[in-house]
């Protein structure tokens, strides 16, 4: 039930499990600088979403010594995202069949057995910054994400204002970029093209959320520039799917196999060693990350290229 408060509206829900709001939400934040995503002293999460209805100032707080928490939200969008508050944060994600299998992850589950894989229903949202993450370094991908913001997003409403909170731009901002303001941002011509085409089909897009997960992600790949590890990215955030796994990653497999077999992956390796855990295959990755468990990173890494120009600007 949502109710009027602070000039925004507020929701209470009493959650059946332990619910991490952070760790549940962390998974939508785009690098320690995302402007649209913020975490105050008192260990609020702040988001700007832009939801069906408009753009969206909304903060979540947890109180575990009552069992509950509280969602307050501002914005054309506010009774939207409230309405979804559960499913962000994981309810509708069920791990009662889900089975640890090995040693490692018996542990890393008892740690992080709360964890649910949450639901936004927003896949423009989640498709940007996935389509900026292609192929390049963590840095270059958010320092592109920060700049687009920043150039053709805009400020939260309600208090997400005053806090430097902004919501990233929308499909028809995206599609009217320049080619020349696209690489001032430091994105190339193979990411901007497939940011530009999915923002032409971005309504045929969100109505993917509610479908069979494999249908989901059929038509997210029927898009020109969206292969497999885009497409899990976006499930994972967007249509809340445990069986998402990013193969194709720099990383991944070599720390999925490290920390299970002592020996690094490759995608094959990977994606045959995890079929036991089908649909729940993306929780293995996920809780391997959050252990720490990844190789030594001793060998050559991937470097950001030097050949595009890029000014960051400073935004208050």
């Amino acid at each position: 039930m949502t109710t009027q408060a602070r000039g925004g509206q507020q929701r209470v829900w009493r959650p059946a499990w332990p619910c991490p709001t952070r760790g549940v939400l962390g998974i939508h934040r785009v690098g320690t600088g995302d402007p649209t995503y913020k975490v105050d002293d008192a260990g609020r999460v702040w988001r700007g979403i832009r939801t069906p209805e408009g753009p969206t100032t909304l903060v979540v707080e947890a109180r575990t010594d009552l069992g509950e928490i509280t969602g307050h939200a501002w914005g054309p969008g506010a009774e939207w995202v409230l309405d979804g508050l559960p499913a962000l944060l994981g309810a509708d994600d069920d791990v009662s069949d889900f089975e640890p299998r090995h040693p490692v992850l018996t542990e890393l589950w008892r740690r992080y057995q709360h964890l649910r894989v949450g639901r936004s229903a927003r896949v423009w949202e989640a498709l940007v910054p996935a389509v900026l993450g292609q192929l390049v370094t963590g840095q270059e991908a958010h320092a592109g994400f920060r700049m687009l913001v920043f150039r053709y997003g805009e400020r939260a409403p309600g208090p997400g204002e005053s806090r430097k909170l902004w919501i990233q731009p929308d499909a028809r901002a995206v599609a009217g970029v320049p080619s020349w303001e696209w690489l001032r941002m430091h994105v190339d011509p193979a990411r901007s093209r497939t940011l530009v085409a999915a923002a032409r089909v971005a309504d045929a897009l969100e109505r993917t959320v509610g479908l069979e997960h494999a249908e989901a992600e059929r038509r997210l790949r029927t898009l020109p520039g969206i292969g497999e590890w885009t497409a899990a990215e976006i499930r994972q955030r967007a249509h809340g799917d445990p069986d998402a796994v990013s193969f194709g990653d720099y990383h991944v497999a070599k720390d999925v196999g490290w920390a299970l077999t002592g020996t690094p992956f490759d995608d094959e390796q990977m994606r045959a060693y995890l079929e036991p855990w089908r649909p729940h295959r993306g929780r293995i990755p996920t809780m391997i990350a959050l252990g720490g468990l990844q190789r030594p990173r001793r060998g050559a890494r991937m470097a950001p290229r030097t050949h595009l120009p890029a000014k960051v600007t400073r935004y208050p």
